[in-house]
């Protein structure tokens, strides 16, 4: 196995305390509000990342596959195209399908640096330090922060190509999305690209089903985050008593995964001093995913100050995959 000579670089801008700060302040605003609600991020401790990465193989899941075969069938052409000499992953974690890109990047004899960007420090020092090993002739400059923070931290230098895979940005609901196009956009030099992956509107029994499948993974995952809380929260959740939903809202396109309270009931969360009353039937919010139409991504883009430069789908045309760049001033 070749080795790197010059160990990864990782700035650290977020610490435990931080995060713990963080889930304090979501925890506190979401368990009061009506209805409740907890952001998604909160599910990726160590065992509700690997729940996710069970997730991405079940046969009900498609996004995962979907989006790797549009990576293999055109990360060349990405790369002629971009001809990017940094390669930026937002929300890299193990940094997976990065390797098609690196590929193709290195084929092309430009890549030269990959920084990753994700919250966990150890998910990405270990991606980092393996990234830095299969690819000796890469520098790597890891950074370790939150999309709502951080992005300003990301080495700016370089001919870049920023990517945000997985459909990550549905989990974005359209005042946040609108606010981080922007400021992705904002970020972007002239030469530089981004390389956004997306879910598509679909069959409502498909959607559903990927986020309810048949073995129970994805509801052992909502729950997890009742496990993260109390550990983390000093609470009482006991997750015999919730149930997972997963649903497509029409309106506003997009899955909405909950958890729904099988009985009246009253949890402690002793960090907060706050009990918390759920009753029956009531649901908490824990993620949402939205779908979407070419229409309205180039829509999105355009209010970014963003234009399309590129974009692909898998031949059922259940995911995307575009280029984009800044619109010309």
């Amino acid at each position: 196995m070749p080795t790197n000579a010059t160990p990864p670089r990782v700035d650290v801008h977020l610490t435990p305390d931080d995060l713990r700060l963080a889930l304090h302040a979501d925890a506190e605003r979401g368990l009061r509000s009506d209805p409740k609600d907890i952001p998604p991020k909160w599910f990726y401790d160590d065992r509700g990342s690997q729940l996710f990465d069970d997730i991405t193989r079940l046969p009900e899941y498609y996004p995962t596959r979907c989006e790797r075969a549009i990576l293999q069938a055109r990360a060349p052409e990405i790369a002629r195209i971009t001809g990017a000499d940094t390669l930026v992953e937002l929300g890299s974690g193990t940094s997976d399908k990065t390797r098609i890109l690196l590929d193709a990047l290195s084929d092309t004899g430009t890549i030269t640096r990959f920084v990753p960007f994700d919250v966990s420090e150890q998910t990405l020092r270990n991606a980092a330090a393996a990234i830095g090993r299969d690819y000796p002739g890469v520098a790597v400059h890891a950074v370790v922060g939150d999309f709502e923070r951080h992005l300003g931290r990301i080495p700016a230098d370089g001919r870049r190509v920023v990517a945000f895979l997985g459909g990550t940005i549905g989990n974005f609901e359209a005042p946040a999305r609108a606010e981080f196009l922007a400021e992705i956009a904002a970020g972007l030099g002239p030469r530089d690209f981004l390389l956004l992956g997306l879910d598509l509107v679909k069959d409502i029994d498909r959607l559903e089903a990927a986020y309810d499948d048949s073995a129970g993974v994805t509801a052992a995952f909502n729950k997890n985050v009742l496990a993260v809380m109390n550990r983390e929260l000093d609470a009482d959740f006991d997750e015999r008593r919730f149930v997972h939903v997963a649903v497509f809202e029409k309106e506003a396109a997009q899955i909405e995964m909950r958890l729904k309270a099988i009985e009246p009931h009253s949890v402690r969360v002793g960090a907060l001093a706050l009990d918390v009353e759920f009753a029956a039937g009531e649901e908490m919010r824990t993620e949402v995913s939205a779908k979407f139409t070419r229409e309205q991504v180039l829509g999105e883009l355009r209010a970014a100050g963003l234009q399309l430069a590129r974009w692909w789908t898998d031949p059922g045309g259940d995911f995307a995959l575009l280029l984009a760049r800044p619109a010309a001033k």
